[in-house]
């Protein structure tokens, strides 16, 4: 059937746009994803309105004949150098309008985006064995990573266990936590800490590296705090003074009981020595103290990443659902 939608790039996201954005969302997040919540209108509206780290982003919306929004296409341009090959989809077309050519219209305006930015690698992530897996099969995407999604339901969890993990002495570290922004003194350990993120497995990704400097991480505190969400850090300190391993939680705004997680990390020379675990349960520890609303936690690792997978598995996360990433390679002619 002959595409029958008109595809439209916007150039400043109005109220109106955001509001329809996150209408074909939601619905599009409840036919494919049953269960997993929809983002709130206000963080929609902050994804497109504010600036992110690291990249900039161009969005396209796709509209009936009649003028009702139907599909949504977002293209994240990263920009740090060691990134700046790499752009990021993410594209949703209202299930009752389906199969009538919008999503590949919608494409269409990205690849030809991708290329004209001089990006070669195009990622965008799907439910495993959904209609958006087929889609992007059938578009020349190829898989190239499996994400295993699981969930640590707070109150389940055996607390005595967790206070002995938490509470367990480790010789020559200690725990620190700030909401939000490094403390300054903290800023440079927590930077060379945040590097050790570049080798976690990213399959077949071409997914490049990040540098990370202080100013970086400040940088980072302010894109979450200007979006309306709530950052939390527990970090591990050698008594060197270096910061040998870290987690971050964030509690997206208006999104109920749900805690998003980050990044978790430890240092290689740091690592066999269970800071990972200890830093995880910490964090479940002061969420259950802090933030009694907050009842589950839900995170993702790589299938491939079996000490994270074990780390996560033993603090009481459970596997729910599996998400594929998938490359494109943009031709550059």
């Amino acid at each position: 059937m002959s595409p029958s939608a008109h595809v439209t790039p916007l150039q400043r996201v109005s109220d109106t746009e955001a509001a329809a954005w996150h209408q074909i969302v939601a619905a599009s997040t409840a036919h494919d994803l049953p269960g997993v919540p929809a983002p709130d209108p206000g963080q929609i509206h902050a994804q497109l309105t504010q600036p992110a780290l690291g990249s900039r982003r161009l969005t396209w919306l796709a509209t009936a004949s009649d003028g009702a929004p139907v599909g949504v296409a977002g293209l994240r341009l990263f920009t740090s150098p060691g990134q700046q090959h790499l752009a990021e989809l993410e594209l949703h077309v209202d299930p009752a309008h389906r199969r009538l050519g919008t999503g590949s219209l919608l494409l269409s305006a990205v690849v030809a985006a991708s290329r004209a930015e001089g990006r070669r690698s195009l990622v965008v992530t799907t439910a495993a064995d959904s209609p958006g897996e087929v889609f992007s099969e059938r578009h020349g995407f190829r898989r190239a990573l499996t994400l295993d999604h699981l969930m640590l339901r707070l109150d389940d969890l055996d607390v005595a266990e967790l206070l002995r993990i938490a509470d367990a002495e480790h010789s020559g570290y200690r725990l620190t936590g700030w909401t939000g922004t490094v403390p300054d003194e903290l800023a440079d350990a927590f930077a060379a800490a945040k590097n050790a993120m570049n080798d976690m497995p990213v399959g077949d990704l071409d997914y490049g590296s990040v540098a990370w400097d202080a100013e970086r991480v400040r940088a980072m505190g302010k894109v979450v705090a200007d979006r309306g969400d709530t950052l939390l850090t527990i970090a591990a300190v050698h008594e060197d003074g270096t910061m040998a391993g870290y987690t971050e939680i964030v509690l997206p705004q208006g999104s109920g009981p749900r805690a998003q997680q980050y990044d978790t990390a430890v240092v290689p020379v740091h690592r066999r020595h269970g800071l990972g675990l200890w830093v995880k349960a910490a964090m479940a520890r002061r969420l259950r103290s802090e933030h009694p609303g907050v009842v589950e936690i839900e995170t993702d690792n790589a299938d491939d990443n079996v000490h994270m997978l074990a780390v996560n598995h033993r603090l009481g996360f459970r596997s729910y659902r599996r998400t594929r990433e998938f490359q494109l390679d943009v031709p550059t002619t």
